[in-house]
């Protein structure tokens, strides 16, 4: 557009629906429920995982101008290697929302500020497999999201303090990484608050 950029995936978000057969479902209102949790289900039965990861594949493309189903999608994600039926009713759960917000991407209007933001947070033990935590980090200029992820850490926190500092050296990963970038490009920052 003349003074600002929409980046939207709807004729995308189509095509997945049609080819998964789900542009029929019923929509929801959230990618994922609160109080579900995401384990090894021993009991359930075994999918084809080939047709799990197909469908994990296809939605973490849409991630690309979709923070909302990023933190969901990495989490199914984990379960790729032996997926069961109930991981598959969550996946199609973020689908149905999907299907549900086609209407929605990012938004960059011209004209933004340079000022750049890192904003972290974490689930302390939210892995209920092996305890460990996840981060979520993102990245405004301005007004502007421009770069996010979720993501399992490696270390095992015992405390949510220990959870925070991990958090935190993320986000300053991140900034740092953000300053660099706008340096190359000539342009200078003095500081890069993170919150």
């Amino acid at each position: 557009m003349e003074d600002e950029i929409f980046f939207n995936q709807s004729k995308y978000i189509k095509e997945l629906l049609k080819k998964f057969r789900l542009e029929d479902s019923k929509p929801t209102k959230t990618p994922m429920l609160m109080e579900i949790k995401l384990i090894k289900d021993d009991e359930a039965d075994s999918m084809d995982s080939s047709k799990y990861r197909g469908m994990i594949g296809s939605v973490h493309y849409l991630t690309a101008s979709r923070p909302d189903i990023m933190f969901s999608v990495c989490l199914c994600a984990r379960f790729q290697e032996n997926p069961k039926t109930t991981h598959l009713e969550d996946i199609k759960r973020i689908f149905r929302y999907v299907r549900g917000t086609t209407h929605l991407g990012l938004w960059y209007p011209k004209g933004t500020g340079v000022e750049t933001i890192v904003y972290a947070d974490f689930d302390h033990a939210g892995d209920y497999i092996d305890r460990k935590i996840t981060s979520g980090i993102c990245t405004f200029m301005g007004c502007c999201l421009t770069s996010w992820f979720a993501k399992k850490q490696t270390a095992l926190a015992i405390s949510t303090t220990e959870a925070e500092y991990v958090s935190a050296e993320k986000a300053c990963q991140q900034a740092l990484w953000m300053k660099q970038a706008l340096i190359d490009y000539e342009i200078r920052l003095d500081d890069v608050p993170i919150m």
